[in-house]
C-alpha cells in the first residue's frame, strides 16, 4: 500500500546559543551544557541534544526536537 503524508508546517530555527525565538524563551524543560552550547531536549524518544547549528523544530503540538542541518 501506498499512503501520501499531509505537509505540516512548523516552527524552527537554528540554534546560536544568544538568538532564540519568543517560543524558545518560555520553555523551562531544556537545559544548556554551557560548556559546549548544546542544548539538552527532552523528546518523546528520549533526551536529544541539539548543538550549535542544529536546527531546533517546534511541532504542531508544541513538541520541539532537533534536526541536523543536512536533513
Amino acid at each position: 500500500m501506498k499512503f501520501r503524508k499531509k505537509p505540516v508546517v512548523v516552527e524552527a530555527f537554528q540554534w546560536t546559543v544568544d538568538k532564540v525565538p519568543d517560543w524558545w524563551r518560555v520553555r523551562s524543560d531544556v537545559n544548556i551544557d554551557i560548556s559546549s552550547g548544546d542544548a539538552l531536549i527532552p523528546t518523546l524518544e528520549g533526551l536529544m541534544r541539539a548543538s550549535v547549528g542544529d536546527y531546533i523544530i517546534q511541532g504542531i503540538k508544541g513538541e520541539i526536537y532537533p534536526c541536523k542541518p543536512d536533513i
